[in-house]
């Protein structure tokens, strides 16, 4: 494996100019906590794509008509495509595993072109891919989780182009894929005799503004009823997708700004609680875009300042309303990672312009730490800033040690480094929040058995043991646990937190604990596939395990 270097000190030039020149926006008085590191300085792609696999292994990926990347395919291989726009011959790689054990990544082949595409994780574990551009817009692609797998090319297998798409495992574990540019319908992988169709979605084209694009990649949501939520620009609607029925239409968005590609705001599903209730409440929060009329107006060279706010709105409500909240720092282009406790950090972005290229300015290098059970007025936390602007085409997910990996940012044409406003990064960062402090060592748990890879079923109870070196509050334990989301253009699909229901904390040893807890009931509380569980005690998360629900 060859990688070829960038000049560090040009960099490090860059960054004090920045410093110099941009007004970052980041509050310093207000920094609550959190730990950067720098994990890789190049891993040789720019990572526009990232999901985890239940290896630990973090699948990385961008674009195939870029020019040659900065890591050499191995042993003298070249992807030979006649249908690239960039080059018919290359010899280096698009697409990286990082093995997050070794801080180390390893290349991979993908044939055709995987920009701006989309994906999940199927209940095997595999990452299943659709979609991109040129050659690459109805092709399905797989990439297994182990040490040798690469990516597979499963053929043109979609119906629809599907470019700038969102896709979400649904309670059969099949996948569903939405939208895209100037695809409004959806369709489902794999395909059977009674989905081997596109089924028309007009509340696409309702919220698509051709001069500006403002709903690509929707927020999709898989609601506890089953079906879809699914946010475009400024409105959302629940989707029974088995009958292509709207079944509600939630209020718009107050103050009516966008909130979608290229405005790109980011979105999450809050965590699911009290799952063996009959009713379980549903939360979806929305933070940052631009406002209406600001990509057109930056691709003319006027920045216009991003928006502040975040709409939280519960969706499983007869009458739902929006709640607006204030963030301390306006953001566009922010990545939204729910933690293993809980709480949801607001990551990357700039504070003035929109997604595209070189058309955003101000990049806001502190994230924010959002604490959803917190009340009103006292839930956003600024945390430590970090020194390298993640922008357009940044991503962040979340590691099974807690940290949150980030990577990507800015790419340019031919991996350009020089000579542009903001060079194409292919460094690797971690964030350790606060909680990850060694300070809170004796309060952190860790988990005995089962060990990691347990399978279960729906309905199905287990004893968790697990130690906790300090003194333990029994009251302020739970059990948590998330799904993997495939992050892209600030949109983490799948991304998913269930507390789950659980018994009484027993000391069963001088400082060793079982608890006993319920998993999921069905497939629409939680798909079936591999999910990172945590023990949490007093908001301090152990390291997670892997679990299998099926």
């Amino acid at each position: 494996m060859a990688i070829r270097t960038t000049i560090p000190l040009l960099n490090i030039l860059w960054q004090l100019l920045l410093l110099l020149l941009l007004p970052f926006h980041h509050n310093l008085a207000n920094a609550a906590g959190g730990k950067w590191q720098l994990l890789m300085s190049n891993i040789g792609i720019s990572a526009m794509h990232m999901q985890l696999l239940n290896n630990d292994r973090v699948i990385m990926y961008d674009r195939t008509d870029f020019g040659a990347s900065n890591i050499s395919l191995p042993n003298g291989r070249c992807r030979n495509n006649p249908n690239d726009l960039a080059l018919k011959v290359d010899c280096t790689a698009h697409s990286v595993e990082y093995d997050v054990s070794t801080n180390s990544v390893r290349p991979l082949v993908v044939q055709t072109d995987v920009w701006c595409s989309s994906g999940s994780v199927n209940a095997d574990g595999s990452l299943v891919q659709t979609g991109g551009f040129n050659d690459g817009e109805r092709m399905v692609r797989v990439v297994k989780p182990c040490s040798t797998c690469d990516w597979q090319e499963m053929g043109s297998n979609l119906i629809q182009s599907r470019w700038y798409s969102t896709n979400h495992i649904l309670p059969d574990g099949k996948q569903i894929i939405i939208g895209g540019r100037k695809a409004f319908n959806y369709e489902f992988y794999p395909k059977t005799a009674s989905t081997n169709n596109v089924f028309s979605l007009p509340f696409l084209q309702q919220t698509n503004n051709p001069r500006e694009e403002n709903n690509l990649f929707p927020f999709v949501f898989l609601n506890v009823d089953g079906n879809l939520f699914i946010f475009a620009n400024d409105r959302a609607i629940l989707l029974d997708y088995r009958t292509n029925t709207v079944v509600k239409t939630y209020p718009q968005i107050p103050g009516g700004d966008p909130r979608n590609y290229p405005s790109t705001g980011s979105a999450v599903l809050l965590p699911l609680k009290n799952l063996q209730a009959r009713t379980v409440q549903a939360e979806v929060l929305v933070c940052g875009g631009a406002p209406r009329g600001s990509y057109p107006k930056a691709d003319k060279g006027e920045f216009i300042g991003a928006l502040n706010t975040c709409g939280r709105i519960t969706i499983t409500d007869p009458n739902p309303q929006w709640t607006m909240e204030t963030m301390p720092l306006a953001r566009t282009m922010g990545d939204m990672v729910i933690l293993p406790n809980g709480n949801v950090l607001i990551i990357n972005g700039a504070a003035a312009g929109t997604a595209g290229w070189q058309i955003a300015r101000k990049p806001v290098l502190s994230p924010v730490i959002y604490r959803p059970n917190n009340p009103f007025g006292s839930r956003f936390e600024v945390q430590n800033p970090n020194d390298i602007p993640r922008m357009y085409h940044s991503t962040a997910v979340l590691l099974r040690d807690g940290r949150v990996l980030v990577g990507g940012s800015n790419p340019n044409e031919f991996y350009n480094f020089t000579r542009v406003l903001f060079p194409t990064e292919l460094s690797l960062e971690a964030f350790s929040p606060s909680y990850l402090d060694p300070k809170s060592a004796n309060l952190r748990p860790q988990i005995i058995s089962p060990a990691s890879h347990h399978k279960t079923k729906y309905g199905k109870s287990v004893n968790i043991r697990f130690t906790v070196s300090g003194l333990l509050n029994t009251d302020l334990v739970k059990v948590t646990m998330v799904a993997p989301g495939f992050n892209t253009h600030s949109n983490t699909m799948n991304q998913r937190m269930l507390v789950l229901s659980s018994g009484k904390v027993r000391r069963i040893g001088k400082s060793s604990y079982q608890i006993n807890l319920i998993f999921p009931n069905s497939g629409k509380l939680a798909p079936p596939g591999y999910y990172m569980l945590f023990v949490v005690h007093q908001e301090i998360p152990s390291e997670g395990i892997w679990v299998k629900i099926q």
